[in-house]
């Protein structure tokens, strides 16, 4: 496993980080207490220090595990605690629907109580990272919640901070205009070779303007396609987070995939290629795969071991990104705000 730090912090991440998502919400399959504990240890024993939490995540679960599996002493030695706060769940959890969104509540002093009840739970009195979870406009704008941000790491509740972008992909102008307007330790976001727009451009942003700005990488896979083992007759069950992927995602993707085979060779799995593609970017400090067993684990963590891509395979993997597979235009759609001002300036002249 190789390290990145996040510049200014101390806080240094290993390559592949551990989305706790995974194994707390019941989105991506249902793991008991001592399911989820025995595959964070393990994911620690193979070099993977990052684990990514939010107090969301099955109404505190999430931050809980991390507490129960990385107790105080030396079992937490190098483990880096990565959580989000912005979402009500105190008050709304219960209202929850598959994954539909609750409330969100980011006044500072909400901001401040959710993130110290955070602690608690991960039984730590600082957290690494801290990340304002699924901003909007409103957030990047407000400078009572930026300057709360930088009071709690003042007070060494916090070592860094940032901003994670979603639900689903888009988010452009947020991500944008934080990194342009806050200088976040951390943007988190959906970026992987098949999804690559906004997150590019987003990651672009932060060396255009010389931002100190990092990134963690989630759904880095495609919700999976990108391991290449789904087939035509793939089904998700209803309440798993890929079921709500559009039937053309999965039969278009696996096309996609088909021409990406060339990728597998000498020991190199597609889903090391697709981890090593978002590496090469020196600015993403670790990639959040979806990990819900040991043989996952091994695999992605063993991806910066593996055989580097070539410059002939990234001319070819750029070359059918651009013409989309040979596939024609597929539609996409976005949550977020996806038109920055300078864009609508030159729109309205």
């Amino acid at each position: 496993m190789k390290f990145r730090e996040i510049p200014g912090t101390g806080v240094k991440c290993s390559e592949v980080g551990f989305g706790v998502w995974t194994v707390s919400t019941g989105w991506w399959g249902n793991f008991t207490d001592e399911e989820a504990i025995c595959l964070l240890r393990e994911a620690r024993e193979v070099g993977i220090t990052l684990f990514d939490a939010a107090d969301t995540y099955g109404n505190g679960r999430s931050e809980e595990l991390l507490g129960k599996a990385f107790p105080p002493g030396a079992s937490r030695e190098g483990v880096v605690f990565s959580t989000k706060v912005g979402y009500d769940f105190v008050n709304h959890g219960q209202e929850r629907r598959g994954q539909r969104e609750i409330p969100q509540d980011f006044r500072p002093d909400a901001v401040r109580k959710a993130t110290e009840a955070a602690l608690r739970r991960m039984r730590v009195e600082c957290v690494d990272v801290l990340q304002l979870h699924n901003i909007r406009m409103e957030q990047v704008e407000d400078d009572l919640l930026w300057e709360c941000l930088e009071k709690l790491r003042d007070e060494g509740k916090v070592r860094a901070y940032g901003v994670a972008l979603g639900p689903a992909i888009g988010w452009l102008a947020e991500g944008v205009l934080a990194i342009r307007r806050r200088n976040p330790h951390i943007v988190q976001h959906i970026y992987n070779y098949l999804e690559q727009y906004p997150g590019k451009r987003i990651q672009q942003e932060a060396r255009n303007c010389g931002a100190k700005t990092r990134f963690f990488i989630r759904v880095p896979h495609s919700s999976g396609m990108l391991e290449g083992r789904y087939t035509e007759d793939t089904v998700f069950p209803p309440g798993d987070h890929r079921s709500h992927r559009p039937r053309a995602w999965l039969t278009n993707g696996l096309k996609k995939v088909e021409k990406l085979r060339f990728l597998e060779r000498n020991g190199r799995s597609l889903g090391q290629a697709a981890i090593q593609w978002l590496l090469a970017d020196d600015r993403v400090v670790s990639v959040l795969p979806n990990i819900y067993n040991r043989e996952q684990i091994i695999e992605f963590a063993n991806a910066s071991e593996a055989e580097p891509l070539s410059n002939e395979e990234l001319a070819k993997m750029e070359e059918l990104y651009t013409a989309n597979f040979g596939l024609p235009p597929e539609e996409q759609k976005f949550k977020g705000t996806m038109i920055l001002p300078e864009e609508i300036a030159e729109v309205k002249h």
